[in-house]
This record gives C-alpha cells, structure tokens and sequence, in this order.
C-alpha cells in the first residue's frame, strides 16, 4: 500500500508539471498578446493578471487616460471571456447592475414576474470608474464580488464561472468621487497603481497609436481553461517558510500585534482575506515566473498591492506625511532581515 500511494504520489507530481509547462506556455503567449496593446507597464499588467490568474479581483487605480480600460479590455479578449462593462455615474443605481424584476402577463391576462439579468452575470465585468457612483451602487457587488451569487426579491441568482471584477478608479482627490466603503475594498484581491508610461513607452504610444492601423489581439484561453489554471494555482505547494513569512508579514500590519511602528501609525490592519490573497497570488507569481513553489521574495514583491488597500494610517502618521506604502516597505525590510 505504501508503494501504491508513492506512486499515485509521483503520478500527481508528474501530472501538476506537465499541467504547469502547459500553463506557462500559455501565460507567455497572453503576456505577448497583451503586449501587442498595451506598451510598456510590465508590473500593472503582471499583477492585473496574477489577479485573474488567482479567481480574484483587481482594482486598478490610476489617473485617466493611462490605458486602464483598455487593459481590461484586453484580457477580456485575450483570456476569452464574456464581458460587460459598467461605466459608474453618480446616478447609477443597483437594479442598473443586478437586473431587476419585469412584469410580464400572458395570452390569458395572468400576470407573472420574470427577473432581466443585469451587466453583472458576466464573466469578467469592468466597473469603469467605481468610485464616481454612490456607496450605495458600490455596495451591489459586494455580494457577488465573495459569494458569486445576488440574491434580488429574495431570489438567489448564481453568477457565471469564472467570475472576475476589474474595476478601475481615479484618484479620491479628484472632484465628484466616493471613496470605496472598506468592506469593498477587502474584496479586492490586489489594488494595483497604474503611473504615468516610461518615456520609451509613450514614443511606442505615439507613433503606433495614432496612424491607420491600430494591433488588435486574438483569444488565447476560453473559461475551462482559465480555471483550469486558477486550479493548478491552487495545487501548487507552499512551505512553511513562505507560509510563517505571509502570517509574520500579515499580523505585523494590525496594530496591538507587538510591531512598535505599526500601533504607532496604523489606525487599523488587514484580517485574513490578506493572507489568504498572498497565498494565491505568491503562488500565479511564481507560476508567472516559471517556478512551481513561491518564495519570500514573492510575498515581498506582492505586500503593497496586496496590503495597501487593506490599511488606514491614523491621523498623526497622516499628518506626519507618512504613507500606506512606507509602512508596507518597512515592514517588508523586516522580513526580508
């Protein structure tokens, strides 16, 4: 029997590498199609996808114009799934993404109601501009965003698999803006900041996109394909190294967890939605890189987008000209010693 399970055992190791090969063969081929597109802005597309890659969601923060939308648009062709976009106004409300309830009467005059889907039962949604919708509109992904389901009329309605939200957002500083309740935010897998193009990559911008022919890109994967990925991601083993470094890296970021600078500029922490994001995502980073097993450099490389989104700094800090990312970058210091 012992033999029989080291066998199954290495049948198992052989399958998930010939599963990974195939899944690195077709993560550098969406690298190359995405790349067709969008110039430069290696990171935002790599953590955009290590995202997707991980059955999470992603919000893309940035200033307009730096291609968020077209980024999103991108992966929606290239990973092959259905989407819908939502371009989020102050006057949007919650049946304008759920869908709602019509009245419908028969031959006979029996009356009868029959619910319209919203744009939300897709696989990939695009929440254009979050944050310029009320809380209150914000709020109707909530629950599809951690349970893949909406309940509307008390009925229950399942959502599409894979589901993915890729919602992009201006700065709060900006006029007519909301900030996302903190309840939201936990739910996004990572916050990744877009910044303004290399200068190499804004000549490539002007000079390809603005003459007759403009690259267009092809599908790569289909939905079966990408959870299978999103499956082996979740195969992948993890040592207890990187294990002790996500939890060491975690607890240090809440206040009243034995890390001096932390209680002195933290208002409040990441629970254990942040692990359980840097558990996936130092997985598909590795994955991303070629490897079968993450490291602590993965958990390093992927604190801020990861944690950021998932802190506050109290008004002391804030009026000291401390930042979210300065706290991350020493309490990484910290565990990198």
């Amino acid at each position: 029997m012992g033999l029989m399970n080291t066998a199954d055992a290495a049948l198992d190791d052989k399958a998930i590498v010939a599963a990974a090969e195939k899944a690195l063969a077709d993560i550098a081929v969406i690298r190359t199609e995405v790349g067709k597109v969008i110039f430069g802005q290696e990171s935002v597309v790599e953590q955009t996808l290590l995202a997707v890659l991980s059955g999470g969601h992603a919000l893309l923060v940035g200033v307009p114009g730096l291609a968020k939308t077209k980024l999103v648009t991108t992966l929606g062709t290239v990973l092959g799934l259905d989407s819908n976009r939502v371009q989020f106004t102050p006057d949007l409300m919650p049946s304008d993404i759920l869908g709602s309830e019509v009245m419908d009467q028969d031959d006979t005059g029996r009356r009868s109601f029959r619910f319209v889907p919203g744009p939300i039962f897709t696989q990939l949604l695009m929440a254009d501009e979050i944050n310029r919708a009320s809380p209150r509109t914000q709020s109707a992904l909530l629950q599809a965003m951690q349970e893949y389901h909406v309940t509307v009329a008390g009925q229950r309605n399942d959502l599409p698999r894979p589901f993915h939200v890729l919602a992009t957002q201006n700065p709060l500083e900006q006029e007519g803006t909301y900030p996302l309740p903190e309840a939201q935010l936990d739910r996004f897998l990572m916050q990744v900041d877009v910044d303004y193009p290399e200068l190499a990559a804004e000549r490539r911008i002007l000079l390809e996109t603005t003459g007759t022919h403009e690259s267009s890109v092809k599908a790569v994967l289909d939905a079966p394909q990408l959870m299978g990925i999103q499956n082996l991601i979740r195969q992948m083993p993890v040592s207890e190294t990187v294990v002790d470094a996500i939890l060491t890296l975690v607890r240090s970021a809440r206040p009243g967890h034995g890390n001096a600078d932390t209680d002195r500029h933290v208002a409040w922490g990441p629970g254990p939605r942040a692990g359980q994001s840097l558990m996936l995502t130092a997985r598909a980073r590795a994955l991303y890189d070629g490897r079968l097993a993450p490291s602590v450099d993965d958990i390093a490389a992927l604190a801020e987008p990861v944690l950021q989104h998932r802190m506050a700094l109290t008004f002391a800090a804030r009026a000291e000209g401390m930042s979210v990312r300065d706290v991350i970058a020493g309490l990484v210091k910290t565990l990198k010693a």
